[in-house]
């Protein structure tokens, strides 16, 4: 297997268990679910999905720049949401905003039973 090296940063939330933020791998970048978190205080901001979505992306992005990467290099997210129907909308709007380049990435968004949050995200990357 090609060289695989893991990322961190103290801009993203530590990992709350046995894995790594993200990995870098033969030119991908594949990151860890990452929910609503505050990175500062380790506890959930909003109680509304766009305002946790728009945490979850900066959190991701903070991982990306790791690699020197940005939203433009995403090409596959995965999407859970608490209350899928309900969020939906509001979810989309937000996440729009950091995506405004054509193509957008590849997408999943599924409804997920969490953890006292509304979203959770991670990304498949191309450097």
């Amino acid at each position: 297997m090609a060289d695989k090296q893991g990322l961190r940063t103290d801009q993203a939330p530590a990992p709350a268990g046995g894995y790594s933020q993200g990995v870098a791998v033969a030119g991908f970048v594949y990151t860890a679910g990452m929910g609503p978190i505050d990175p500062a205080t380790g506890k959930a901001v909003g109680d509304d999905v766009a305002t946790q979505t728009r945490q979850v992306l900066k959190n991701l992005g903070a991982v990306l720049a790791q690699r020197g990467l940005g939203f433009e290099h995403v090409v596959k997210a995965t999407v859970h949401l608490q209350e899928l129907h309900r969020d939906f909308a509001e979810f989309d709007k937000a996440y729009r905003e950091f995506f405004t380049a054509d193509p957008a990435p590849v997408r999943t968004t599924v409804g997920s039973e969490l953890n006292n949050i509304l979203v959770e995200i991670d990304f498949v990357a191309h450097e």
